[in-house]
């Protein structure tokens, strides 16, 4: 059985679990880099298929404690054994399995354990899947390249990387607050400053694109909010501070804006490009 208790204490599991915990984990995810992507991708498969009432994974309720011993019925890897690559008769049969409803949990997940055995013909069959496939399939990926994936694909999921790479998930994680708190009672002056602060940093396109998820998960939050459903505790500030000030128009704009701009980050476009294009648009959703 998988010990995810020290994992738990990352800063990647505590994102999925704020996530999974208000229901807002996306359905299709990449874990790459050198860290754990292995536990990284239970965890979140726990997040989906957990019972617990308050926070996700609890790694407690009978589902988690299926996950972690690889026998839920609703957790799958897709394999092929006997192949060096994923047969398209694989694929197709996880497609039409797809369609079959969950047998005890509300989602069924589909992990892909090594991307760079996804062909081309493989990664195009599982695309309209992936994006039009039931509500309650979710799909996760691990790579320690996510570069391994077509662009089709990456755009169509979050990516989360692990290893070296959380110390600066941090920092994206106090721009958000920070982009959370500018646009609630920020000057429009300070908001450009910020985006000028961004774009000195240096940042990676994945970098900006983890900013922005982040981002957006908190205002997801405070339209939460604002509709009286309860917040985890560690998001409960930076929400009501954004539901006391920003009108639910203005927060859905912003969600659909931090989502848009997260996907632009997928494309050949410099940051400069597109923090250039954001501070705009994000700018004439504040002062209408």
């Amino acid at each position: 059985m998988a010990d995810l208790t020290a994992f738990s204490q990352s800063n990647i599991a505590a994102r999925i679990r704020a996530a999974a915990s208000r229901r807002t984990l996306s359905h299709a995810l990449i874990f790459s880099g050198a860290g754990d992507r292995v536990s990284a991708a239970r965890y979140a498969a726990a997040g989906f298929v957990c019972t617990a009432e308050g926070e996700r994974p609890c790694l407690a309720c009978a589902h988690c404690r299926k996950v972690m011993a690889d026998i839920h019925p609703d957790v799958s890897y897709v394999r092929d054994p006997e192949h060096k690559e994923l047969s398209a008769e694989t694929i197709r049969a996880m497609r039409s399995d797809a369609f079959i409803r969950p047998n005890e949990a509300e989602r069924k997940v589909y992990i892909f354990e090594d991307c760079s055995i996804l062909n081309e013909r493989d990664q195009n069959i599982l695309l309209k899947t992936i994006e039009e496939g039931p509500p309650y399939c979710a799909f996760l990926f691990y790579a320690e390249n996510s570069a391994a994936l077509l662009q089709t694909i990456r755009s169509r999921c979050v990516e989360w990387k692990l290893g070296g790479a959380e110390s600066a998930a941090e920092g994206d994680r106090a721009d958000a607050i920070e982009l959370c708190r500018l646009s609630a009672k920020g000057s429009a002056a300070s908001r450009a400053a910020f985006t000028v602060k961004l774009e000195n940093g240096k940042r990676k396109r994945d970098d900006l694109a983890a900013l922005f998820e982040d981002a957006r998960l908190l205002f997801a939050d405070a339209l939460l909010a604002q509709y009286g459903a309860d917040v985890a505790p560690e998001e409960a500030q930076v929400a009501q501070g954004l539901a006391k000030y920003l009108t639910r128009t203005k927060l859905l704009r912003m969600i659909e804006l931090l989502d848009a701009y997260r996907r632009h980050c997928d494309y050949n476009v410099g940051v400069g490009s597109s923090l250039g294009g954001f501070a705009v648009e994000w700018e004439r959703i504040l002062a209408n």
